[in-house]
C-alpha cells in the first residue's frame, strides 16, 4: 500500500482553503485505498521535517497560497527527495508570481491583460490606468485582495493606505464580459467552465468559498470557436510555464460586442483548489474522473524534480 502524507493548512492567507482542501483528499485517498498521514503544516520548518519522517512514498500538496504554492516547500521536498504532487519550484514559483507569469505568457503568444505594478504612494495620488481598472495584490491566490475601481469610485486613496499585500500592487485594465476556467489534466485540458457570482458581484473570495456565492455552466455557452480556443489556450500555458500534474487557467471572455469575443488569460493556478466548491472536481467529474479517482491520479503522477 501507498502511504502518502497530505499537506495541507500552512501560514498564507489561503489557509482556511487549504485546511478544506486537505480535509476531503484525505478522506477521498483512503477511499482510493492509500495510506494517507495527514500533516498541518504551520511555521515550524523543523516539525515538518519530523512529521515527514519515516518519509512517506509521495506528499499530497494541498497547500494553497505562499510558501506551499510558491515553490518553497516544492524545494524543501526536493531536497528530501521525496515525490510530490503538483508543479515543481521553478512553474510554482513563476506561476504565483503574476507579473513574471505575465511575461511567460505573451512570450508564448497568449493574450493577457494591460497592466503593471504600482508602488502604494503612485496608486494613493493618481489612478494609474484608465477606469475600470482591477488592483491585485502580485503574488495571492483566491482573488485575495483583488479591488475593481469603476468610474465615479472613490475608494483608490483607501484602498493605497490600507494595502497590505507587499510594496508593490499589479494593477490591470478591467476586461468586461464573462469569467471563463479551464482545468488541465496532464496533456489533458478538461473543459470550460462559466462562473457566475452571485449578485452580480465579481469572482472574489467569498464567491468562490461560500456555500451558494457562485453558479458554475459546465460546459461553458460560449461560441464553440471561444471554447475550443479556451482549451488550446489553458494547455498552451500549462506547457510555457512547465506545469506537472493538474493545473486551472483562469481566463476573461469580453463578448460584450458579440461573438466570438475577446478571451484574455488572466493566470494559471498550479495547486487548484479541491474543495466542495472547487472547480477542477467538477471538470474532472464532467469528463468521467470522480473526486477519488482524481486524487488518485494525482498521487501517481508525484515526482520527484531534484536535478
Amino acid at each position: 500500500m501507498t502511504r502518502v502524507a497530505v499537506l495541507y493548512g500552512g501560514v498564507s492567507a489561503e489557509r482556511e482553503v487549504s485546511l478544506a482542501s486537505g480535509a476531503q483528499v484525505v478522506a477521498a485517498l483512503r477511499e482510493a485505498g492509500f495510506e494517507v498521514v495527514p500533516i498541518e503544516v504551520g511555521e515550524d520548518l523543523a516539525a515538518l521535517l519530523a512529521a515527514l519522517t519515516p518519509r512517506p512514498d509521495a506528499v499530497f500538496n494541498a497547500l494553497h497560497g505562499g510558501g506551499g504554492e510558491g515553490g518553497a516547500i516544492q524545494g524543501v521536498l526536493d531536497w528530501l527527495g521525496i515525490p510530490y504532487t503538483h508543479s515543481g519550484v521553478r512553474a510554482s514559483a513563476l506561476a504565483m508570481d503574476k507579473t513574471a507569469a505575465k511575461t511567460v505568457f505573451a512570450a508564448a503568444g497568449l493574450p493577457v491583460p494591460r497592466g503593471r505594478l504600482v508602488g502604494q504612494e503612485e496608486l494613493a495620488r493618481t489612478d494609474p490606468l484608465p477606469l475600470p481598472y482591477v488592483i491585485k495584490p502580485a503574488a495571492e491566490g483566491s482573488s485575495v485582495g483583488v479591488e475593481i475601481v469603476r468610474c465615479g469610485d472613490n475608494r483608490r486613496s483607501e484602498i493605497a493606505r490600507t494595502w497590505r499585500y507587499g510594496p508593490m500592487a499589479l494593477v490591470e485594465e478591467y476586461i468586461p464580459g464573462r469569467e471563463l476556467t479551464v482545468g488541465v489534466m496532464g496533456e489533458t485540458p478538461l473543459a470550460v467552465t462559466e462562473i457566475i457570482a452571485q449578485a452580480g458581484a465579481f469572482y472574489d473570495y467569498d464567491s468562490k468559498y461560500a456555500a451558494g456565492g457562485s453558479r458554475h455552466v459546465i460546459p461553458a455557452g460560449v461560441h464553440p470557436d471561444t471554447y475550443a480556443r479556451a482549451l488550446d489556450m489553458a494547455l498552451a500555458a500549462h506547457r510555457a510555464l512547465g506545469c506537472r500534474g493538474a493545473s486551472r487557467a483562469d481566463f476573461r471572455y469580453d463578448d460584450t460586442a458579440g461573438e466570438p469575443g475577446r478571451l484574455v488569460l488572466l493566470e494559471v493556478n498550479t495547486q487548484p483548489g479541491l474543495t466542495s466548491t472547487s472547480l477542477l472536481p467538477e471538470q474532472a467529474a464532467h469528463r468521467g474522473i470522480g473526486f477519488p479517482a482524481l486524487c488518485a491520479w494525482m498521487v501517481e503522477q508525484a515526482t520527484c524534480r531534484a536535478g
